[in-house]
């Protein structure tokens, strides 16, 4: 394994000295480490992936400097449209070296949302005519590795590629910790808003470590889960999937558990929620201006209001809350009115060391959850 003060120091020989991207697990120690080591006007951890690569496209132009994007393969699907329509040499070819953590890397177990993307990353990299080169534990020289990456980008004028395996780099921990003056955690959280819900209210939760801790919950309460939808991949995009639930069944009410840096990641969602009008819709955002599940990297999240921008985009009720009873009183009363409404529930990061995974797969979740709504696939109507 490769420290990444030693990787950190060989991009900088290279004339790289600005980063962006969004982080992921696999890359947190590096992204930890460029968070200790890089100024805010040299370091912008982005709403998501494309917006990355545009701000790199910006560096470029601006100094002509090659800057670094880091992200989770999954991240690769924000970031084609820019990449293919922006940096691409038949367009303004504009050069810049891509870390992608590959999640999910064949022969190597993983989440299931990861599973295909894994597989195909190499794939889609070559459908998108990118070079790359792959960064393993096992490399005597990374630095041979980086240098001939640098090389063709400068070369060849565009976008070039490091695709990073699970066992490359060393840990380190963040030093720069963005403290909050909240003591509640998210998991206290969602166990004061799960008890007050009614027996039909239905929960879309987003990635990460929110669905995993609904369903301990669950669990611990022995109950089923046929009235939540645990969304494993596609960052940003719950409360999306918890609209058009909502909007095809108005006789329930559709809380979304949602998190900051998943918000911040499509915020246009809310401007849509908010002008759809859909009265059944609760929106919950715990905020602890955190990415949480992928290494507690800093978001903006604290930083601006997102009750007043929900607000501004048309949400009927909007709420902020940091204290349990407070929470309590706000849950009861956004259930009592007509929507849609956001709660934005504000919390300290962090989360048990023993936290589980759900046990079901993901097709099992949504059957139950379909199942649980009486719905039918379109194969069992056309039987």
């Amino acid at each position: 394994m490769i420290s990444p003060e030693r990787i950190f120091d060989t991009i900088k020989d290279q004339g790289i000295s600005f980063f962006t991207g969004v982080p992921d697990s696999l890359l947190k120690d590096f992204c930890a480490y460029v968070t200790d080591h890089v100024d805010d006007q040299a370091h912008v951890i982005a709403a998501n992936e494309g917006n990355a690569i545009a701000l790199a496209a910006g560096w470029f132009m601006a100094c002509g400097e090659p800057a670094l994007v880091y992200m989770q393969n999954s991240g690769l699907g924000n970031a084609v449209n820019p990449l293919v329509s922006l940096a691409d040499p038949e367009v303004y070819s504009i050069p810049m070296l891509i870390m992608i953590g590959w999640r999910g890397e064949p022969g190597k177990s993983d989440e299931p949302q990861h599973s295909k993307q894994g597989r195909i990353l190499t794939k889609l990299l070559d459908a998108l005519e990118l070079p790359w080169f792959v960064l393993d534990g096992s490399l005597e020289e990374p630095e041979r590795v980086i240098t001939q990456a640098c090389h063709v980008l400068q070369e060849r004028m565009m976008p070039v590629v490091l695709v990073v395996k699970s066992d490359f780099f060393m840990p380190y921990s963040l030093q720069k910790e963005n403290k909050t003056q909240y003591c509640m955690k998210r998991e206290e959280a969602i166990k004061i808003i799960v008890d007050l819900l009614k027996p039909g209210d239905l929960v879309v939760s987003t990635t990460g470590k929110i669905s995993r801790e609904l369903y301990e919950y669950r669990e611990a309460r022995g109950e089923g889960h046929g009235n939540d939808f645990l969304t494993v991949g596609s960052m940003g995009h719950a409360s999306s999937i918890a609209l058009g639930i909502a909007m095809r069944r108005p006789d329930r009410h559709v809380v979304c558990f949602d998190g900051d840096g998943a918000a911040i990641m499509h915020m246009g969602a809310l401007a849509v929620i908010g002008q759809s009008g859909q009265n059944n819709l609760i929106h919950i955002v715990f905020n602890n201006g955190a990415h949480d599940s992928v290494g507690g990297q800093p978001t903006v999240g604290l930083n601006i209001d997102l009750p007043l921008i929900a607000k501004a985009c048309g949400y009927r009720e909007v709420r902020s809350a940091n204290e349990p009873e407070d929470i309590a009183k706000a849950v009861n009363h956004l259930q009592s009115v007509n929507g849609p409404a956001l709660l934005e529930v504000r919390i300290e990061k962090g989360s048990r060391k023993d936290l589980g995974r759900p046990k079901s797969s993901p097709l099992e979740n949504r059957d139950a959850f379909m199942t649980n709504l009486g719905s039918t696939r379109a194969e069992d109507t056309n039987a």
